[in-house]
């Protein structure tokens, strides 16, 4: 597979959606996961992102102007001893408690399906990371071609990555009425530079109008101490 320049990516597409990056730094030492959101509604915007302890949840900026929080309101970000979570969806917390009681991250996603938004139908996207190894997972839950009656599931798992290397897959392909679903396997990114920079990197990559928050975390593979950065547009 092709490396891409994540940055180039970014630039070049108004409304990838939701996105997750998780790879290894290349420093070899650290596991790296990016979360954001965007938004093209005044309610998928009025979002913020808010620490929890380890954990990360989204919360209405403006509560009174808050619609529906069945879809935009969740914890991304769980960590549960080794293993962190991370979601666009309550599907963490389904990963997180089949983890709990012994489950697997596949187990927990056949279990769920993509979200019941008509006629976008988005998709739902999961990873996790163990942070002795620094394996990862991936994963797409999504409709065939907007069809609501056919539920497609992919897995992807990645077993002693790669110094440097990483993988970014996000919910949508582009912008559109109805929103095409993202199609094809994780796309192949590099992972470097201090977490500032690697964070920056992203939010300026992320379009202008359309961007509402974005998560990171450099996690050390020795310590399992990390670091984490949040930006909010809405401040």
């Amino acid at each position: 597979m092709k490396k891409i320049d994540l940055s180039a990516e970014l630039k070049g597409n108004s409304y990838p959606g939701r996105g997750i990056v998780i790879g290894k730094h290349a420093d070899g030492n650290h596991a790296v996961i990016a979360y954001f959101i965007m938004g093209r509604s005044e309610n998928s915007r009025n979002r913020v992102f808010t620490l929890e302890g380890d954990n990360m949840k989204t919360e209405a900026f403006d509560p009174a102007k808050l619609v529906d929080p069945s879809l935009i309101i969740y914890y991304p970000i769980r960590v549960l001893n080794d293993i962190t979570v991370v979601t666009n969806g309550d599907q963490t917390d389904t990963i997180y408690d089949f983890l709990k009681c012994g489950g697997t991250f596949e187990g927990a996603l056949r279990t769920r399906t993509f979200e019941p938004d008509p006629d976008n139908f988005t998709p739902r996207i999961s990873g996790m990371v163990d942070r002795k190894t620094g394996d990862y997972k991936l994963s797409i839950l999504k409709s065939a071609n907007n069809n609501p009656a056919s539920a497609q599931r992919f897995f992807f798992e990645y077993t002693a990555p790669l110094n440097g290397e990483g993988h970014f897959i996000h919910t949508y392909e582009c912008d559109g009425n109805p929103i095409p679903s993202f199609s094809g396997e994780p796309k192949l990114v590099s992972i470097d530079g201090d977490i500032d920079s690697f964070t920056q990197m992203l939010w300026e990559s992320l379009n202008e109008d359309n961007k509402v928050s974005l998560f990171t975390r450099y996690i050390d593979l020795t310590t399992g101490k990390f670091e984490t950065r949040i930006v909010n547009k809405n401040k």
